[in-house]
């Protein structure tokens, strides 16, 4: 599996590893990966960028791929997609991951939700491959009770941050989310909505640079 990563900062030290949201590529992290001032490993995803496409998606085959990069210790900030991403990491190699921030990201939902209707491909060209769109948001809206038991196997200090009401994200889903990981807190930046690096990018900044020790 092919994956491209932008690299940028220091070559020594423990790296940040940026996962970004479905749809996007690893580009959107470059305000936030110049503030930091530390080494960054931005990624695109696959099926996203200038990573390869693969045969069957799942997040699962995401993490797994990006499994690859995270030899030694590493931050891993994930935002919506790339946050349920870097929570499957965060599980599974509990002593790999040192510190987490989870922005804007939507857990399992409690009952099954109404597929959305069929659309077709758009015909002008996208930064991502459209064969992921179905399988991926058919697993993000796929009630999933093991998936919260499991948030108890996070060992790393964890960060949520909340876009505020103008998020789709709600605070209560993650409020549950923050009682069950064992080390965790929760932020509102409020009025961000659900792009919160992009949307407030000082005040995302702050609080997660502060977090991982920037």
């Amino acid at each position: 599996m092919t994956l491209a990563f932008r690299e940028t900062g220091p070559r020594s030290g423990v790296p940040v590893v940026l996962l970004h949201a479905l749809g996007s590529k690893s580009g959107t992290w470059d305000d936030f990966a110049g503030r930091l001032e530390r080494r960054v490993l931005a990624v695109d995803l696959p099926g996203h960028g200038d990573s390869a496409p693969v045969e069957k998606y799942s997040l699962e085959t995401m993490a797994d791929a990006v499994a690859g990069l995270v030899e030694d210790q590493v931050d891993l900030v994930g935002h919506s997609l790339g946050g349920r991403v870097a929570v499957l990491l965060a599980q599974r190699l509990p002593g790999r991951v040192r510190r987490l921030v989870v922005e804007d990201t939507p857990p399992p939902p409690a009952a099954v939700k109404e597929p959305p209707a069929p659309t077709a491909e758009p015909a002008e060209p996208l930064p991502f491959d459209w064969r992921l769109i179905d399988p991926i948001m058919t697993e993000l809206r796929t009630p999933d009770p093991g998936w919260w038991e499991r948030l108890a196997a996070i060992t790393a200090p964890t960060l949520l941050v909340s876009g505020g009401p103008s998020s789709h994200v709600t605070l209560e889903s993650l409020e549950r989310m923050r009682g069950l990981i064992p080390d965790c807190r929760l932020v509102t930046i409020e009025g961000a909505g659900h792009r919160v690096h992009s949307a407030r990018p000082e005040e995302f900044a702050a609080v997660a640079g502060e977090f991982l020790g920037a």
